[in-house]
């Protein structure tokens, strides 16, 4: 965090910078009042050059000291600033950075916006650096809580945000996606609570974001009804299960693979307590979760097509096979442009190829994997759907959010059902069982 101290606003504590030199290491305006573009009462200067120097000095340290391999900058915007307190994407900070022997390898990630309306930069860092998503946050939320209006924006956000990242050559390693960090909701929360619950921080409940995008399926916070416990789960494993097999890095949140909770209380930064603390005490309730994070990063790792480096072209890559990416109807067709505009759409289908990838080896030769049928949905009630005929021999149960992995291979134009709210991976075999 280099975008504001703790010395607060104009009447805030003298701790450090305000005693060498207020009017350098702040940014203020015309009549000497602070400029906060943080929320935090401060915004510290970097256009100015001993500013600049006392942070680069700071992540140097940190990479050749601590060797540490990269950075998330807090409100980078904020950072993003010439001296005249616009945003401006070569503004000192960025330019130095860029030019660094030190810096310029390591993994840049800023959380690209501000408190203001001009800091919002999602998808306008210049490269390398790599932004946390938060198009893909509300996107995969709004999916899941029936809230998406059809099914548009969710492939956009699982196929690596090309809509943002393309157009200026960047890859789909860029988009850092996420449906929860360390402001607002846990994962746990996110499908238990439908509003925020922060009395105990000591505000009247009026901290923290209203825009939660959440649903508690059915009942508020803690519950002994088993038909909402059961749904609670399965949400979360269905966000979780999302944000794994999308496209671009995903970046989970320390103990939502657990099933850590803060009781409703969505900006939990002022406790040092039980209400912020990661336990490590396993819980029976939510142990699948950590089970399917294991299962998931693990098939990433193994496989390329579940990792993509480049983006999709929505066509062959060579004669020999199909589509790199098909998008696919409950009835295993592919998908119409009606199909795309229709608002009510819960469900969507995606059959990754992986005889089209456009990753090379070391030798330049194209990678090859296996392919996989991916089902997502979101509807209420259970949603039967075809595994289609043209691209492989048997289909394999992988991971299911709704039951056990079936152990028997499923035939091609096979119908599945599939419960409200589930995601469905199947492993497409091209050779015949046997």
């Amino acid at each position: 965090v280099y975008n504001h101290t703790a010395e607060g606003g104009q009447n805030g504590p003298s701790i450090c910078f305000r005693g060498y030199a207020e009017g350098a290491y702040y940014r203020r305006d015309a009549a000497g009042r602070y400029i906060d573009v943080t929320g935090c009462g401060n915004s510290v200067n970097v256009s100015e050059p001993q500013v600049l120097q006392l942070v680069m000095d700071s992540l140097r340290y940190w990479v050749s000291e601590m060797h540490v391999d990269g950075f998330r900058f807090d409100l980078a915007s904020a950072l993003a600033r010439g001296s005249r307190g616009l945003i401006n994407l070569r503004a000192p900070f960025l330019t130095a950075i860029h030019q660094d022997p030190v810096l310029r390898d390591v993994k840049l990630i800023a959380e690209p916006w501000d408190v203001t309306s001009e800091g919002y930069l999602v998808g306008r860092f210049p490269s390398p650096w790599c932004e946390l998503n938060d198009k893909y946050r509300d996107a995969i939320r709004d999916f899941w809580r029936g809230h998406s209006g059809g099914v548009r924006d969710l492939a956009s956000r699982l196929s690596g945000s090309s809509d943002l990242y393309a157009d200026d050559g960047r890859l789909p390693f860029s988009s850092v996606n996420f449906v929860t960090a360390h402001d607002g909701f846990t994962l746990r929360d996110l499908v238990s609570y439908d509003t925020k619950h922060n009395e105990a921080n000591g505000e009247q409940n009026r901290d923290g974001t209203n825009d939660n995008r959440s649903w508690n399926c059915g009942a508020e916070g803690d519950t002994d009804d088993d038909a909402v416990r059961s749904r609670r789960q399965r949400q979360a494993a269905n966000l979780l299960a999302t944000l794994l097999l999308s496209t671009g890095v995903p970046m989970i949140t320390a103990g939502d693979e657990r099933g850590r909770t803060q009781s409703g209380n969505n900006n939990a930064f002022c406790h040092d307590d039980e209400t912020s603390w990661l336990s490590w005490q396993d819980d029976p309730d939510w142990a699948h979760l950590h089970d399917l994070t294991r299962t998931l990063l693990a098939m990433r790792a193994t496989h390329p097509v579940l990792r993509q480096r480049y983006f999709f072209a929505g066509k062959p890559l060579d004669s020999t096979g199909g589509k790199d990416i098909t998008w696919l109807t409950p009835s295993g067709e592919e998908m119409t442009e009606d199909d795309w505009l229709d608002h009510s759409a819960s469900t969507l289908g995606i059959f990754l190829a992986g005889d089209q990838l456009r990753a090379v080896d070391r030798r330049g030769v194209r990678r090859r994997d296996t392919s996989y049928l991916l089902w997502l949905h979101a509807g209420s009630e259970p949603v039967k759907v075809t595994l289609p005929e043209a691209w492989a021999a048997h289909y394999v149960e992988v991971v299911r959010t709704d039951a056990a992995p079936a152990t028997e291979p499923w035939k091609p134009g096979s119908s599945v059902v599939l419960l409200d709210h589930t995601v469905a991976l199947f492993e497409a075999v091209a050779t015949p069982v046997g």
